[in-house]
């Protein structure tokens, strides 16, 4: 399970939203061997008085977190950031100096889905990659 939420200024998300969820997915999808239909995002379009940073990021500026179950091996992880890194700048058109990522990982029994603890689904999928 993976929850996705994508910071940026409104205008920008608003222009880029589409082209930011294709590239996010398929970052997931091949990284992490996540089934297409799991797609699980929220935009978060902030005023320019809302989102505060560095003049040097541009209006693109980007911030994605990431909360997923634990069990993800590093070198998963490292794939996934990178994977994200190359796909928005082609697919968005923002550099990867204008993207920040985190993952934040939590041990399945601390997630409920579907009116069930995590812990006791079956997925459909692997974790330990």
């Amino acid at each position: 399970m993976a929850q996705i939420i994508v910071y940026g200024h409104r205008e920008s998300i608003d222009r880029r939203r589409t082209a930011l969820s294709e590239a996010i997915h398929g970052a997931v999808m091949s990284a992490l061997d996540y089934p297409p239909e799991k797609r699980f995002q929220r935009f978060i379009a902030l005023s320019d008085e809302d989102f505060v940073h560095p003049a040097d990021r541009g209006a693109d500026y980007t911030i994605i977190e990431i909360s997923m179950f634990e069990g993800r091996s590093d070198a998963a992880k490292r794939a996934l950031i990178a994977e994200l890194f190359a796909r928005i700048e082609r697919d968005a058109g923002t550099p990867p100096h204008s993207v920040e990522v985190t993952i934040t990982e939590t041990p399945r029994v601390n997630w409920g889905i579907r009116g069930r603890n995590a812990e006791d689904l079956s997925l459909g999928y692997r974790v330990d990659i």
